[in-house]
């Protein structure tokens, strides 16, 4: 398993460049440069994790591109989930070049550079999973069908004069799939029978053993959900899960039940999807929240989103009795159709425990079958590593410990230990037909997403945001006569989540003291600077304060002049 820097010779090389998507879950985004052109491979986020107090998405850094606007050809896309295309609306803005997807990506695509306001502005070109097309002078693209947790998602081979490039996309095995379509594995094998230099495999499931269940799997114990429930149900799965909303109509229907659709994104899927053709939905199955009164509950379903215990989410707003429209009644049935994302553990567990205090009974993926992972697991990954025969192997999509594990993976299929590259974000690996190798980086990470400002918050702000949450604020205000820095009134001081004023009477005299003292010393000193008075301020009280408090407050001092 490679992360030394080795020497390679003068052949032709192709880079592969990992902006995202390497021990992570989620922001993929892969660049196969080669010459003066650069294909790019996804645009996703991901969502934020614990220590990332307000910030609403992350989103891979994408200054390479931006850099390097001329040699980029175009993008191409595996498929639909936000991990793939959440980040485009904002890579689009200043990396303009045609995407390549299918229908039912482009689809979901649409209605997030609808939202961004540059869908007019963006060329949008449908392909399918048998399509063959050019790009540039150098990228051969061609599609392959996957398996996935969302109808048309696609693997693809980046054929380049250095040599051909398999990225399988998220996939797995799945032989009896909702749609009917399984994984092309002849048009795999038929491209893999003219030499693959690369193999970028799928690496989430990588520690599971044997094969990933197959989503009908889930349409069995969703019918038999159906069966037994007495009252309403209540489905939270990913929006983008197609083919398990596909599962709910259908059994909706067949127990005559009318379902609602609950939930922005939510909403939006299932309008695109039908529009599209792929769900099938009978007539007069699906009724407006408006109209959830006029049936009885045990004539309704609804389909939300929250199954990741998203704070504003749906389904959380219900389990909270937040809800405008509708209320958990002791009862319910509700089914959470989906697996907790890693770091979403205790929002879930959160959400669970207020349904069943609101009298629900909660189904849910640790004590059923409601839910199959959408990813390959062990055999199945071992099964695509032989079908294509990789000189090299890239390990993609999942934290490094799954990434370690499908590593040793190869090493078990017969791949050399030298071939099998574990990139950082920013890595550039050079693959030649005999040599490959990391040589050096590119600048690369995350850019934070908080409401309208893309960018504008870093580190620095992520800091004092964890020092609010942890210790508060305080603010001290004090006036000062011009010339003399003689205190004419104050200091005042405000505190703000780290002590309650009105029981905190003698901290808050001693700190006012402190204050003055500082301000003191430094009239003594002749220092008038207001730069150098706030430093001297934070600095007296700022000890003051952990000598009785043991606490570190953000200590705000704001002097005006009279």
């Amino acid at each position: 398993m490679r992360r030394r820097r080795s020497t390679g010779n003068k052949q032709e090389t192709v880079k592969l460049i990992p902006l995202g998507g390497v021990g992570e879950i989620g922001k993929n985004m892969f660049v196969v440069e080669y010459k003066d052109e650069i294909l790019v491979i996804d645009g996703g986020l991901k969502f934020p994790e614990e220590d990332m107090l307000g910030i609403d998405l992350v989103i891979p850094d994408f200054t390479y591109l931006t850099d390097n606007l001329s040699k980029v050809q175009a993008i191409v896309l595996t498929h639909g989930h936000e991990d793939h295309i959440g980040a485009l609306p904002f890579v689009l803005k200043q990396v303009n070049k045609p995407v390549y997807g299918t229908k039912l990506t482009l689809g979901l695509l649409e209605g997030k550079l609808r939202e961004h306001g540059i869908l007019n502005s963006v060329t949008l070109n449908t392909v399918q999973a048998i399509s063959t097309i050019k790009i540039g002078k150098y990228f051969t693209v061609e599609f392959f069908k996957v398996n996935h947790s969302i109808p048309d998602a696609v693997g693809m081979a980046i054929t380049t004069p250095a040599g051909t490039i398999i990225h399988t996309g998220d996939f797995k095995i799945d032989q009896t799939p909702v749609d009917g379509q399984t994984t092309d594995f002849s048009r795999i094998s038929e491209i893999s029978k003219r030499g693959v230099l690369a193999l970028l495999a799928d690496s989430t499931n990588a520690e599971r053993p044997g094969f990933t269940m197959s989503e009908k799997v889930v349409g069995g114990t969703i019918d038999e959900i159906f069966r037994l429930a007495k009252n309403r149900i209540i489905l939270a799965t990913f929006a983008s899960n197609v083919h398990r909303i596909q599962q709910v109509f259908d059994s909706a229907f067949k127990y005559d039940r009318k379902v609602c659709v609950n939930g922005r994104s939510m909403v939006n899927v299932v309008n695109i999807a039908s529009e599209l053709g792929y769900l099938n939905i009978a007539k007069g199955v699906l009724i407006d929240l408006e109209d959830i009164g006029k049936y009885n509950p045990e004539e309704v379903v609804l389909i939300t989103t929250g199954s990741q215990g998203e704070p504003m989410s749906a389904l959380t707003r219900m389990a909270n009795s937040d809800h405008r429209k509708v209320e958990i009644i002791p009862g319910d049935t509700v089914v959470i159709a989906a697996s907790p994302i890693p770091g979403n553990e205790k929002l879930v567990s959160k959400t669970i425990n207020n349904l069943f205090k609101r009298g629900a009974d909660v189904i849910y993926e640790s004590v059923s079958g409601i839910h199959v992972s959408g990813h390959a697991s062990k055999e199945e990954l071992k099964m695509m590593i032989n079908i294509v025969k990789p000189k090299y192997l890239v390990p993609i999509h999942g934290e490094y410990k799954h990434c370690i594990h499908l590593a040793k993976i190869g090493e078990s299929m017969g791949i050399e230990k030298d071939n099998i590259f574990l990139p950082d974000i920013g890595d550039v690996i050079e693959f030649s037909k005999d040599k490959a190798r990391i040589n050096g980086s590119v600048q690369a990470g995350y850019i934070l997403v908080d409401g309208l400002g893309v960018g504008d918050v870093g580190n620095i702000v992520l800091r004092d945001r964890k020092q609010l949450s942890l210790d508060g604020i305080l603010v001290v205000v004090v006036t000062l006569q011009k010339g003399t820095n003689k205190i004419m009134a104050g200091p005042d001081i405000v505190s703000r989540g780290f002590v309650y004023v009105r029981e905190s009477e003698e901290l808050i005299e001693e700190s006012k003291q402190v204050v003055t003292k500082s301000l003191d010393k430094c009239r003594d000193k002749n220092i008038k600077e207001w730069s150098q008075l706030k430093i001297a301020i934070r600095d007296q009280l700022g000890k003051s304060l952990y000598e009785k408090t043991r606490r570190r407050p953000m200590i705000l001092p704001i002097i005006m002049e009279v």
